[in-house]
């Protein structure tokens, strides 16, 4: 039975079942359809791009399940938040075979009415979709994707676990196959060297060949299947990789060998083949190793959680998957179980292991209205609790979402680094070339000594020579690899970067501005002298219900001590305002209708409201005042939290310029900065004031890292270079920083720039290596010293370079 092609797939299909239309011939209507729909849409340049390539015929599918996309519960799940209000979302695009398919994608995609941005990652099918929520839905998206003949569903995390781990057991299996072969030929090699000093017949040697033969090919076709797949890819995107240099120099010596074998003279080099590729994929092998280390990093972290939760509901008690708990559920948790979502304790108190989020191993005492994070550990009692965050924004899932972006980030050294490598192959096959000719024609004999081989033999040796030994892999693998290995390890002591760039950037600092409370001290204020000049109850029942109004650490100490001494009543407050940086004002209307202006807050803002009142003190200070009258003044100290004064030292050894900025007084301000020995700080600021400083220094070309922890900070965050945020932040500071230290000490933003710092200059360190090696193996290729054999040992030791010196990011 004749077969003919189908004009959209390019498969042969039998004539009996084709669909004829106007000299186009379609092996089904599903290709029918999607010929028609490329035309109609001006996309028919496909077919150009597809050449005689052949492409799986349109899924067929059910679209039905299609309002799925669409479902809260979807949406919750995978699909994120731009800043700019766009909605976005990753895809596993099934179907894809070739370039020709990720263009037709993207173009469909970027034509689409709503579609902001499509991305589609060749090797791995993933797309990352942004689109316009008003102006389209999920579901939309999905059909048009279908309706080109491909299929997609949402990325899901697990799934780099699964391709890491498959990987990795391949890479095994096929390094077995090429060692065991490889140790064989070898043995068979001694055979023939010994040969050439003792005498050995033609038919030996022959039969050597063809045992060297047989060993090779499956070690080139099977072991080094991964280099001619790198390299297709890599040519399918006009790239010359290093996949192409290994598969292309180990194919040709293959050829070489094959005429030889076959009766040529010379020499066969079928043991070099093998050794190429062995040595190189063991390179590649160890790559693999430390990318799915970093992927075991994510699943120690990921363990921590447990997959379902018993909910209370009125018909009683269900175990749900955490991806069905909704907000204001009820959870219920015993001793010894790990809390599964956020949320606020209703019944019950107990202690909580936190060590998971924070490092930290003493437990922590929660009671009723405390928050429970995900991820921790009840120690000892039964909790109930009401769910504050969904399952996908909850603490944990959110660290965990940051950790997978930063180990998918790039320092901007890697995009250096890659752009340099991108012209490396054109150069060193260039070179190749140039040392065959000038070998060749101008009969050079110089090196190593090819005993028993002829002239053009001698020149196509040192040619492969120079492609095998140059190694754009260690230039390749020199920031990446020591990248994942920093980025884990910070990890590990409960430091959560959420782009592996912030490394670089650290590294280079020169400027650090702390914020003060909350920072550089414990924010845990306490009254050291209170002077009530007015003791009426009635009038002290106005100031707690005042400070009872703010979440300011004065409000709450000076609150905490008047509970310690009265018993208050709290008051409703009319007009309540947060004057910043300075206090609170609010109005009190009695039964009378009779109105009382209170103000709270320090010298400023009396000033501010015209009240002359005479206070020095070296001490944060808060005065109350009704009618304009001070009724109370209250001093106040706050401690220096732990290491900050090894901080601070450590960072001015480092020649790092070091500004606190406080919106505390003069007094206060001068009294920190001395204890830690801060030469250059700036009081009564605001959050304005605090952003338009680190603006001034940024233009001063000044690289800068803010640290803070309050809603008051997160302007000056997000305009530093690096905003580093304590753990138990604000909800805003940590949307806008950079770093979270999730222990909250400063003795871990020590270890910050510390490994930082370590991780750039191996970085650095890894490039040098990968560089030097170059400039001295590759000369030494083309002047003959090195045959190819010695040539793979020597690259794949270069990549071996680089992962051991990364791997010194571990020792202390």
């Amino acid at each position: 039975m004749s077969k003919v092609k189908c004009n959209h797939c390019h498969l042969e299909f039998s004539k009996d079942v084709m669909i004829i239309e106007e000299n186009l011939n379609f092996c089904c209507k599903g290709c029918q359809g999607v010929y028609h729909l490329l035309k109609d849409d001006g996309l028919d340049s496909f077919y150009d791009k597809l050449g005689n390539k052949t492409i799986a015929p349109p899924i067929k599918l059910d679209n039905d399940d299609i309002s799925k996309f669409d479902s809260l519960n979807f949406l919750d799940n995978y699909v994120s938040s731009t800043k700019e209000g766009f909605s976005q979302i990753d895809l596993i695009i099934e179907g894809i075979h070739c370039a020709a398919c990720v263009w037709l994608n993207e173009k469909i995609l970027h034509d689409t009415k709503g579609i902001v941005e499509a991305n589609i990652n060749f090797t791995t099918n993933k797309a990352r979709i942004v689109w316009d929520n008003e102006k389209l839905k999920l579901s939309e998206i999905i059909l048009k994707i279908r309706s080109i003949g491909y299929n997609a569903y949402a990325y899901d995390s697990s799934i780099a676990d699964l391709q890491a781990s498959k990987a990795k057991r391949d890479y095994s299996i096929r390094m077995m196959v090429a060692v065991i072969a490889s140790m064989n030929i070898m043995m068979l090699s001694v055979a023939k060297y010994t040969g050439f000093f003792t005498g050995i017949s033609a038919e030996v040697k022959h039969m050597i060949h063809i045992g060297e033969f047989l060993l090779s090919t499956p070690v080139l076709f099977y072991s080094g299947w991964i280099f001619y797949k790198g390299a297709y890819y890599g040519l399918k995107n006009r790239m010359l990789n290093m996949d192409f240099l290994v598969s292309f120099g180990a194919t040709l010596t293959y050829i070489y060998s094959l005429f030889i074998l076959f009766g040529a003279k010379g020499e066969s080099y079928f043991d070099s083949v093998a050794m190429i590729i062995t040595f190189v994929l063991v390179g590649k092998y160890l790559e693999v190793i430390g990318k799915k280390s970093a992927v075991d990093t994510l699943d120690k972290i990921k363990s921590s959680l447990p997959l379902e939760a018993v909910v209370i509901t009125k018909e009683g008690k269900k175990t749900l998957a955490l991806n069905s708990i909704s907000l204001g559920d009820i959870v219920e948790i015993k001793a010894g179980e790990k809390v599964p979502v956020d949320g606020k304790i209703l019944i019950g108190e107990g202690s909580f292991d936190e060590s998971t989020l924070t490092g930290e191993s003493i437990p922590v005492y929660k009671k009723r209205d405390d928050l429970v994070y995900s991820g921790t550990i009840n120690m000892d009692s039964l909790i109930q609790f009401e769910v504050t965050k969904s399952f996908k924004n909850s603490t944990f899932s959110s660290i965990v979402a940051l950790l997978e972006d930063s180990l998918n980030s790039k320092p901007k050294i890697q995009t250096k680094a890659a752009q340099i490598s991108k012209g490396f192959s054109i150069t060193i096959l260039s070179l190749s070339l140039l040392t065959f000719l000038v070998w060749y024609f101008m009969g050079i004999d110089l090196g190593f000594d090819y005993a028993g081989t002829n002239h053009f033999e001698k020149s196509f040796i040192v040619a492969i020579s120079v492609i095998v030994i140059a190694c754009p892999c260690a230039l390749a693998l020199a920031t990446p690899m020591a990248s994942l290995i920093g980025i884990s390890e910070l990890a590990k002591r409960g430091l959560l970067f959420k782009e592996a760039k912030f490394i670089e950037t650290l590294a280079v600092a020169n400027t650090v501005v702390f914020d003060k409370t909350g920072t550089l001290t414990k924010g845990e204020l306490n009254v050291v002298k209170a002077n009530i000049l007015d003791d009426n109850i009635h009038k002290i029942n106005l100031l707690y219900s005042l400070l009872d109004a703010s979440t300011h650490p004065v409000s709450i100490s000076i609150k905490k001590y008047l509970v310690s001494k009265y018993d208050l009543e709290s008051k409703n407050l009319l007009s309540v305002k947060n004057i910043e940086a300075k206090g609170m004002s609010a109005i009190y209307e009695n039964f009378e209708g009779k109105s009382f202006e209170l103000l709270g807050g320090n010298i400023e803002l009396l000033k501010q409201n015209d009240i002359n009142y005479a206070f020095d003190s070296n001490k944060t200070v808060y005065l109350f005042a009704i009618n304009k009258k001070v009724i109370a003044s209250f001093e106040l100290e706050d401690e220096i939290k732990d290491n900050a004064k090894e901080l601070i030292s450590f960072l001015q050894n480092k020649n790092i310029d070091i500004i606190m900025l406080t919106g505390d007084n003069e007094q206060v301000a001068s009294r920190i900065a001395k204890q830690l020995n801060i030469s250059k700080y700036f009081s009564t600021q605001t959050p304005v004031s605090k952003a338009e400083y680190i603006k001034q220094l940024k233009k001063e070309n000044k690289t800068v890292v803010m640290v803070g922890d309050g809603v008051n900070d997160s302007v000056a965050l997000g305009n530093a270079d690096v905003a580093v945020a304590m753990g138990n932040s604000a909800g805003v500071s940590l949307a806008v920083s950079d770093i979270v230290l999730l222990n909250s000490t400063l003795s871990s933003l020590q270890e910050a720039f510390v490994i930082s710092s370590k991780t750039y200059k191996f970085i650095k360190q890894n490039l040098g290596l990968s560089i030097i090696y170059n400039a001295v193996t590759i000369p030494l290729a083309m002047a003959g010293y090195v045959i190819p054999l010695v040539a793979a040992l020597s690259m794949s030791l270069s990549s071996l370079m680089v992962v051991l010196n990364s791997l010194r990011i571990k020792m202390k």
